[in-house]
């Protein structure tokens, strides 16, 4: 048995990275995807064979499972939609750009019986995902630290305040990258604090079950 899946959305990500694996995966059917620019979604599937559905409800009535390739402004609201038809989700990191809306997406999920998962890359990635495992292995972890270069930050790069990324800031856009592999070798968090008058702005800490709250 496949499993029916679409895309919302008709970005990079969409294109570049959903589409192709979608339609190379046995265990799939690539349907189709929904934009709200219709002309970018008939391109995205073309290549595929797949439909380029007029409306989003059209493609969620129309597959088992879709992927959210969209920015976290936009996606609680696709995201609940979905879960609302019945339909799997495959998530963007940030969930959203609000606790109650990431809660609103997660108790959506659970009231329909619908899996869900965010879409973090360093946690798929056969390399990464070895290096995490290995480093999980060694015991005595108490704390973590992460340095994430990314061009988009740098100060002489094009400013777009449309783009939520440099809106919000490389927290946003990267940190969820640098906790998701944090977790996978500490464990689930226990309990989030503030970071410390001296520390900068893209520091916390948090206690795992396998360790105590970094000093």
């Amino acid at each position: 048995m496949t499993l029916r899946t679409g895309i919302i959305g008709t970005g990079g990500w969409a294109s570049g990275t959903h589409a192709p694996v979608l339609a190379a995966h046995p265990g799939v059917e690539f349907v189709g995807a929904w934009g709200r620019n219709h002309a970018a979604a008939e391109g995205l599937v073309a290549p595929f064979g797949a439909r380029a559905f007029p409306a989003v409800d059209d493609l969620l009535d129309a597959v088992d499972a879709v992927v959210l390739a969209v920015p976290p402004t936009v996606q609680p609201d696709l995201a609940v939609r979905a879960a609302r038809a019945g339909t799997h989700l495959l998530l963007e990191k940030p969930l959203a750009l609000d606790v109650a809306e990431a809660r609103r997406i997660r108790d959506e999920a659970a009231a329909h019986d619908v899996a869900g998962l965010v879409f973090l890359t360093s946690r798929h990635r056969p390399e990464q995902r070895a290096w995490i495992a290995a480093a999980r292995e060694h015991a005595g972890w108490h704390s973590a630290h992460a340095s994430w270069l990314a061009g988009l930050y740098a100060p002489d790069a094009p400013r777009d305040d449309t783009d939520w990324r440099q809106a919000r800031g490389a927290l946003w856009d990267v940190g969820p990258h640098a906790l998701s592999v944090t977790l996978g070798v500490l464990g689930p968090v226990r309990e989030v604090a503030p970071p410390a008058a001296s520390a900068t702005p893209c520091t916390s800490r948090c206690a795992t079950r396998r360790g105590r709250p970094a000093p």
